[in-house]
């Protein structure tokens, strides 16, 4: 099957949310069995990182990528023990219960 055919199938999923066994083989090219073992090997064998880093060098080189406009994602930062703050931190401890005496 080729990779283009695997690709669509693999796009095709993300952008629906069906399940791969409902992936319409005669629409994309290939039945989503084949695009989840593609998309398992390619992942395994590290394309995706490689691919993100030649897309970003490409539109760096054609000075597409403005990141005056950005965010990042927290699920893929780690903020490491808290991250850095000068504020002090509140405590999540209940408060004891004022005197009545």
């Amino acid at each position: 099957m080729p990779d283009r055919a695997a690709l669509a199938g693999v796009m095709y999923v993300l952008r629906t949310g069906v399940a791969w066994r409902d992936v319409p083989a005669e629409t994309v090219g290939c039945s989503g069995v084949t695009a989840w073992r593609r998309l398992r090997d390619w992942t395994e064998a590290g394309v995706w990182p490689r691919l993100h880093a030649a897309l970003l060098a490409e539109l760096r080189q054609a000075d597409l990528l403005d990141l005056d406009d950005c965010a990042i994602d927290g699920s893929h930062v780690r903020a490491l023990r808290g991250g850095i703050t000068s504020a002090l931190r509140l405590s999540i401890a209940p408060a004891p219960a004022p005197s009545t005496m």
